[in-house]
């Protein structure tokens, strides 16, 4: 569904024009390795987010020096029961061990190849139970049928995978490896709500098929409203077809830790070795493709999908093939609003739907929505990015303004229409 500039759907995010916002695009890394294209950016300090796919990649770092007093077994954070990855003890959790941390979650990361049908493809996958089931990135394994996709464990066995179920909204997917072996490590899921600014963190995967490769940082920024383009069934521009549904938008954890292609689908790590996002996409400078000259690559900006959300939308994807979304019922465009004595960017509502839980809350047109339980709301991105992070039925209190004055709203939301465009 087109909808006029700077505008949204009750149900779907419409980026904001190129000049405003980050211009992201799929790629994925196909062999032989080609260039991947991205589209231009006007000056040096735009920023385009790209789908770190097929091939997304992430050179060693140096961790901090610190002390770990070894490793402990995690217990029940899967989606399913099961022993997981150990989780390691830090002496010194402002210098983490990574050592000790590589060495628990290496186990937990797969490398995927894809067959597409012009090329191929690959990406990075987390091993999340017993059975076999891998959460990755739907942007690596769209455009593969049955048979097509090949997982590499780390300690290189290969086997056939399928997918489970996808989600091209929120860009991820859950695949299935094929007679499964019974010694599988399932990584320990922790809790992206506790993640801090300034937190060390390790992002592990598949950079230009250098499987088993980790990187280490920090977390920069948290709720980052991140906007990519989703792919649903096709391939990326390297190959050819590409069909687009809806925009993925995502309230990100931003990281410092070097993802490059490659890394898409594969772990971001805390200290402990617990799973805490998953790599999706990056950051990049205007003026170039990943592999051609000039800024290309990682540029120490990175973006992951917070594991609450991940683990939820898996859950779905593997009981039932599909999963709902959060749906409020607005459409909303960018705007600045007086604040007491202040200014103050948000997301000024457009519209409301008949029926919506925005009306039965009470939204009006013309609120100014500034804040969604309490996390700052400053355009109608990250209107939407705070939206999709929830889950059908969970209840939320908006902050609005309204002809001058703050308004606290309670809505309950609800599962997003099918008929709907996103």
């Amino acid at each position: 569904m087109t909808m006029a500039p700077g505008t949204h759907n009750p149900m779907s995010a419409v980026p904001p024009p190129p000049e405003e916002r980050p211009t992201p695009q799929d790629h994925r890394t196909k062999e032989p390795k080609q260039k991947r294209h991205l589209g231009e950016m006007v000056g040096v300090a735009l920023l385009a987010a790209v789908l770190a796919s097929g091939g997304t990649y992430a050179a060693t770092q140096a961790g901090g020096e610190g002390t770990a007093g070894g490793t402990q077994n995690a217990s029940s954070q899967t989606l399913q029961q099961g022993s997981t990855s150990p989780t390691v003890i830090q002496g010194n959790a402002a210098a983490p061990d990574w050592t000790a941390v590589a060495k628990a979650v290496s186990p937990s990361v797969v490398s995927i190849d894809v067959v597409l049908q012009n090329g191929e493809g690959a990406g990075s996958g987390v091993i999340i139970d017993n059975q076999g089931h891998v959460l990755t990135n739907n942007h690596v394994v769209s455009g593969a049928s049955n048979g097509s996709i090949s997982v590499a464990l780390n300690d290189g066995r290969t086997y056939s995978a399928s997918i489970v179920g996808t989600d091209p909204s929120t860009d991820l997917a859950v695949i299935k490896i094929q007679s499964a072996p019974s010694d599988l490590t399932p990584m320990t899921i922790g809790d992206s709500g506790k993640v801090s600014v300034g937190d060390p963190v390790m992002a592990v995967g598949n950079p230009l098929g250098l499987s088993g490769t980790v990187t280490t940082g920090i977390v920069s920024a948290l709720n980052r409203p991140v906007t990519t383009q989703a792919s649903d069934q096709n391939q990326s521009p390297q190959g050819g077809n590409q069909t687009t549904s809806d925009a993925v938008v995502t309230n990100a954890i931003q990281t410092s830790a070097a993802i490059n292609p490659g890394n898409s689908g594969g772990a971001l790590v805390n200290g402990k070795g617990e799973l805490i996002g998953i790599n999706s996409s990056i950051a990049q400078l205007g003026g170039g493709g990943f592999g051609s000259s000039g800024q290309s690559g990682n540029i120490g900006i990175g973006f992951a999908i917070p594991v609450n959300e991940a683990k939820s939308i898996a859950s779905q994807l593997i009981e039932k093939g599909h999963a709902d979304h959060a749906f409020l019922g607005v459409s909303a465009r960018d705007a600045v609003v007086t604040d007491r004595s202040a200014k103050r960017a948000g997301a000024q509502v457009v519209r409301v739907a008949s029926g919506t839980p925005a009306e039965k809350a009470g939204v009006r047109q013309g609120d100014v929505i500034i804040m969604v339980n309490g996390e700052r709301v400053d355009s109608s991105t990250a209107l939407v990015a705070q939206v999709r992070e929830m889950k059908a039925g969970e209840q939320a209190k908006l902050t609005v303004i309204r002809n001058g004055q703050r308004l606290e709203l309670d809505v309950t939301l609800a599962v997003k229409p099918a008929s709907s465009a996103g």
